[in-house]
């Protein structure tokens, strides 16, 4: 192993020992009384299976027969789960075939963020990873199910499921992907309609047909931001099937490993002799795993949250300082949009993941031995599945990228290091990924414009007052004052700025999409604005230095001054009404830090 992987590693295991025993203890607990359908009453489990057809509840009488638990994210908002429409029928075929039973146990909400980016809706997207935590938590509450069958790609729903699932830890989880769409629009060229239409060079109709041409078919969007994200992250954790992430939907290829990854979880489960769980598959080495496939992909910021939660509901405790680490010795080996113009099809079709996995393993960045859904040890995960006369087999990953310009080796990478960076300072802690900023972007020291909403910045750009260097600030973004949205509304505006040849930098407590490219953003600050945090206490003109190699973050004004000033007030009536927001106002009260997840499931201070 690399020394500093290793490094790593093992203190995420001593500072997690206490609370990762105390989980596993509780899954050993739930394991003992599997098959769950034994505990239950006549009356509950004949209720479990009166909609079932008369062999399916023959078979559930049976406690030496596997039922496996579906829990669907399908709606028809998101391209990317679109797809999922039909692949519960297809489970149900598969789980037929090996003499069990497939049910649908519940659905998650799943908001596309695409749809609310800019909206009000946004707001409550970051919240809509717990509650599809609990949605998936009550699905599997009915003790009918031996096994788990997860369907979700996008940004908050993959995090949720895998949160909800590690509450049944004990049986056996697969995540069943349901692959990217077509290669559209090249990203650069929607990039640059963006940024002419933000300087109202053209009109909307052009901006709504290049977006159109974007996304235009069900599937994943094809840029690397949070979802993809997810996929490659969850992929490197065993928790797919091998090169399953980005096989395109609706092709032979994708029903056959759909089909195939329901025999292979109920394989797993214990009426079948299987004695593992998703809790035994999530420990810390995949947990670090998945952090170094991110940090050497250049992936979403959005996970320095959200593997943060995942972590912890595994009873493993992760903080920026380990990505740091990470990130500072891992090398980066991709260049997809926004890290660079190729997209996903295109990785997968230079080698993909297995040949990833492959080349991080052999350089000792990532664990083997690890427990996955194929088995004992990763390289297992070094192979891409393909059909040979209808049969689905698996082969080698390619010895060599088929475009070295999308994908390194770890011999000969893009850059030495991951491209993430802690930042801290007198305006408090956050993060930023450098590995789609330029070098010369890597320091901005001008001063602050200050905005306390993300749409006073169009007016603002709109009136030719950022036609300068500049820090923008967006205060009053963070959890607990609107739920923590995503900004990706000011990406177009911001770049047109460095495009002009000024220096701007973003600065916020709130997130920005895992799209986030060029421009250097300081994000996630913490304390945020409504919390504490000096953020409230800039006033345009204030110095304000990011230095993401030094990894710094200051405001030039002496400690007694910052003491002395009176913190700006948000707009709380706004936080509170709207949309449905004033159902989510518990959650933002008790919400964690960014740090530990912004979650209300860990903060013992709520």
């Amino acid at each position: 192993m690399h020394p500093t992987v290793d490094k790593v590693t093992r203190r995420i295991i001593q500072r997690s020992q206490d609370s990762r025993q105390d989980y596993l203890d509780r899954m050993t607990a739930l394991k003992r009384q599997s098959p769950q359908r034994e505990v239950l009453s006549c009356g509950n489990l004949a209720h479990g299976f009166a909609a079932c057809q008369p062999a399916d509840k023959d078979t559930l009488k049976l406690m030496s027969k596997a039922n496996l638990g579906i829990v669907t994210a399908y709606n028809d908002m998101l391209s990317a789960h679109q797809p999922y429409e039909r692949f519960p029928d297809i489970i149900r075929e598969a789980a037929h075939g090996m003499g069990s039973v497939a049910q649908v146990a519940g659905g998650t909400p799943a908001m596309c963020d695409g749809v609310t980016q800019g909206q009000p809706g946004m707001e409550l997207s970051l919240f809509s990873r717990d509650v599809i935590a609990m949605s998936t938590a009550v699905a599997l509450s009915h003790n009918m199910f031996d096994a788990v069958a997860l369907l979700g790609i996008c940004d908050k729903i993959v995090p949720g499921l895998l949160i909800g699932a590690l509450s049944f830890g004990h049986l056996p989880a697969v995540l069943i992907p349901a692959g990217p769409m077509p290669s559209g629009l090249p990203n650069k060229e929607k990039q640059r309609i963006r940024q002419l239409y933000a300087e109202g060079k053209v009109g909307k109709d052009e901006l709504l047909e290049a977006e159109s041409q974007s996304y235009h078919s069900p599937g994943t969007c094809t840029f690397y931001g949070t979802a993809n994200s997810n996929q490659l992250l969850v992929e490197v954790m065993g928790l797919h099937l091998p090169g399953a992430a980005f096989v395109n939907p609706g092709t032979p290829l994708r029903d056959a490993l759909t089909r195939a990854a329901t025999e292979q979880v109920i394989r797993l489960s214990q009426p079948n002799g299987g004695e593992l769980g998703l809790a035994d598959m999530v420990d810390e080495k995949s947990i670090v795993n998945a952090l170094v496939a991110l940090l050497v992909t250049g992936g979403s910021t959005n996970h320095t949250i959200h593997w943060i939660a995942i972590a912890r509901a595994a009873g493993i405790l992760v903080d920026w300082n380990d990505y740091a680490e990470l990130s500072s010795a891992v090398p980066s080996m991709t260049r997809i949009y926004p890290n660079g113009q190729a997209d996903v099809n295109a990785f997968h079709q230079a080698g993909g993941t297995p040949f990833l996995i492959r080349e991080l393993l052999d350089a000792g960045y990532l664990h083997n031995d690890v427990q996955t859904l194929v088995g004992h040890g990763l390289e297992r995960y070094t192979r891409m599945p393909e059909q040979d006369n209808g049969k689905l087999v698996w082969k080698p990953a390619v010895t060599s990228s088929g475009n070295p310009g999308v994908l390194s080796s770890a011999r000969e990478p893009f850059a030495p290091d991951g491209g993430l960076r802690v930042l801290a300072g007198n305006l408090g802690r956050g993060v930023i990924k450098v590995s789609a900023v330029a070098p010369e972007h890597h320091r901005v020291e001008a001063e602050a414009v200050v905005f306390d909403d993300q749409n006073q910045l169009a007016v603002a750009f709109e009136a030719g007052e950022l036609d300068r260097d500049c820090v923008v600030v967006v205060r009053f973004q963070g959890p607990k004052a609107n739920g923590m949205p995503e900004l990706h509304k000011l990406t177009p505006y911001l770049g047109v700025l460095q495009d002009r040849g000024f220096h701007v930098a973003l600065v916020t407590d709130g997130r920005m999409s895992g799209a986030s490219g060029k421009v250097p953003a300081a994000i996630h600050v913490y304390p945020e604005a409504l919390d504490g945090g000096l953020l409230a206490k800039v006033r345009n003109g204030d110095r304000i230095c990011l230095d993401a190699a030094n990894g710094t973050l200051t405001v030039d004004v002496t400690e007694q001054e910052l003491a002395e000033r009176t913190p700006a007030r948000a707009d709380l009536a706004a936080c509170h009404t709207g949309l449905g927001r004033e159902l989510f106002g518990w959650m933002r009260r008790a919400a964690s830090s960014p740090e530990e997840g912004a979650s209300f499931f860990w903060n013992h201070n709520a």
